[in-house]
């Protein structure tokens, strides 16, 4: 196979993802920019200017609604990074990937508006802990407390660790396989340091350049959450994306140049705490080289690291009730106070789908299999394209998949919004699935790169020795050793369609109805019932293709197991 065998297919996937990923982001960048500084002809405004600018400033609470986001954001992704390598340092023996997959596979799978929801359902002041405590506390009623919506954030920061805690520890334990983790263990017990030392002095410096992007992932999404900032995060004033998307949705048309003008603020925010994360990076980097220098030993960081363990395992007992809340309120019918279960049960909840939720779940099927479609196609066009041509990915190509996860939804979407209007396609579903798969690519494309490269050469080199061109080896050999990776990886871009609200917000203009976009319509203030099917249903849909894409290589490993025994 000659190097120039791949140049072609290269150049039209990138080419496809210029115009499909970077030009929507760069046009929707540009719009909210032009927006932001007044120029809008649409709404008559034609004269830049810093107007926007001051009527956002004369917004009542945006400073505290900054200040919010700043403080849940880096809280929960810092908490969230601690736990996760306090976890590690006691469990990675323990656990294998695979394991860890399948064990951690209910929390990723749970989009973060369920989880929210459960998460709401489970701490209110009526929720399940409160009934549990209140035997114990002598509470006649429910407790007078704001836990949820809370004006500290705490309610935000532990559902976004709640569902960020699981994403990183299985990213780490990916990283782990990177490192000669044994080696330096055994190297670090033999000269007397601690279990605990030997990973802060020598395993956590070699994972964090591997894990270092999706943390910023995981902290860029901290900071500009919509959907867990509506439903569990501080209300008036709540936080900026929650306030820039109220403003985005008001009557007032004339209300978006201030929002474009605080679309980028959030941006810089971002930006900021980017630019916060490296002068951390390499203040630790200091002080740990002195650190390292002082030659301290023992095991002082034992105590912390089954602190760290056990709040972990606290965090996963809170995502389980909360998932399983979710069921419970959908088929609860009587359930008074304190009762720690429903008296009575019933199904009318889930009973009128044809004017309730089967709709949003067509939508949301139709939805997910687009995008993850497209999203699979173009990585897999991708990694042959790399293979025919024998190059690895650049850097550059590295910050084209991670772009869309790390510049805030809102900075871009509702501008993106504007350019599909004037293409007419606003309001459809075609716009949804073009904005999700900005989202659903990047994840499909991460999933899938580490098995396609980890393919035995020798595969290919067997089938192509046989007379196999290209397209047959990729069909005929690939493509069936891969069908986990790829399985996997078409459930991780369900999950992450099925998850997406802002994007199906704004550019289905209110028209495409989804599992989220509803769940999260209803968590306001809805009946419970109701809000626990579509929640039930929306967290039910990653889960069915995760079970799908452990079972289907399965089943077809034992068919095939007693095809050969029964031809022997």
């Amino acid at each position: 196979m000659r190097p120039r065998d791949g140049r072609g297919l290269r150049l039209v996937v990138l080419a496809v993802l210029v115009l499909g990923l970077l030009g929507p982001i760069a046009a929707g960048l540009g719009q909210t920019g032009r927006a932001a500084f007044g120029v809008m002809p649409v709404l008559g405004a034609v004269d830049p200017g810093l107007g926007p600018w001051r009527e956002l400033s004369a917004i009542p609470g945006l400073w505290t609604s900054m200040k919010l986001t700043l403080w849940t954001g880096l809280a929960a992704t810092l908490l969230s990074l601690m736990l996760a390598v306090g976890f590690c340092a006691v469990a990675h023996e323990r656990m294998s990937n695979s394991a860890a997959a399948r064990w951690l596979t209910p929390f990723l799978a749970a989009p973060h508006a369920a989880m929210a929801i459960g998460l709401a359902f489970v701490l209110a002041p009526s929720g399940w802990i409160a009934r549990l405590l209140a035997p114990l506390m002598g509470w006649g009623n429910p407790p007078d407390l704001t836990i949820v919506n809370d004006p500290w954030g705490i309610a935000l920061i532990l559902g976004l660790m709640v569902k960020e805690v699981p994403f990183l520890l299985l990213v780490m334990l990916s990283a782990l396989t990177q490192i000669p983790l044994r080696q330096n263990m055994a190297a670090g017990r033999m000269l007397g340091y601690g279990r605990g030392l030997v990973w802060m002095k020598i395993i956590a410096p070699q994972v964090w350049p591997l894990i270092r992007l999706p943390v910023m992932v995981v902290l860029a999404y901290a900071l500009s959450t919509v959907d867990m900032g509506l439903i569990l995060g501080p209300s008036n004033p709540p936080v900026l994306a929650v306030l820039l998307t109220r403003l985005f949705s008001d009557p007032e048309i004339a209300r978006i140049l201030p929002a474009s003008a605080g679309a980028l603020m959030q941006g810089l925010l971002v930006a900021a705490a980017f630019a916060l994360l490296w002068l951390g990076e390499r203040t630790m980097r200091r002080l740990g080289l002195w650190w390292v220098r002082g030659g301290g030993r023992g095991s002082s960081a034992e105590p912390l690291l089954r602190a760290a363990t056990a709040l972990v395992m606290a965090l996963f007992a809170i995502g389980t009730l909360a998932m399983l809340s979710l069921v419970v309120w959908s088929l609860a019918w009587r359930w008074p106070w304190p009762a720690p279960v429903p008296q009575s049960w019933s199904l009318k909840a889930w009973g009128s789908p044809g004017a309730g939720w089967a709709h949003a779940l067509g939508n949301t099927l139709l939805l997910a299999g687009a995008t993850t479609a497209i999203s699979l196609t173009l990585a897999i066009a991708w990694l042959e394209g790399e293979d025919r041509a024998r190059r690895g990915r650049a850097a550059w190509a590295e910050a084209l998949i991670y772009l869309p996860l790390l510049v805030p939804q809102i900075a871009f979407l509702y501008g993106l919004n504007i350019l599909f209007l004037r293409l007419g396609i606003s309001g459809g579903h075609i716009a949804v699935i073009w904005a999700q798969a900005l989202f659903v690519f990047p994840y499909v494309m991460i999933t899938l790169s580490d098995p396609w490269r980890a393919l035995d050469p020798r595969l290919t080199r067997a089938a192509a020795s046989l007379g196999a061109g290209p397209w047959r080896r990729l069909f005929a050999v690939k493509l069936p050793v891969l069908a986990m990776p790829i399985l996997t990886a078409a459930a991780i871009g369900i999950a992450v369609s099925v998850a997406q609200y802002l994007p199906t917000l704004f550019m289905g203009a209110g028209r495409v109805a989804t599992l989220t976009t509803e769940a999260v319509t209803l968590s306001s203030g809805s009946d419970r019932r109701v809000t626990g099917v579509y929640a039930s249903l929306q967290a039910g849909l990653p889960l069915a293709a995760y079970a799908a894409a452990f079972l289907i290589p399965a089943l077809l490993h034992r068919k095939r197991a007693a095809m050969k025994g029964a031809s022997a």
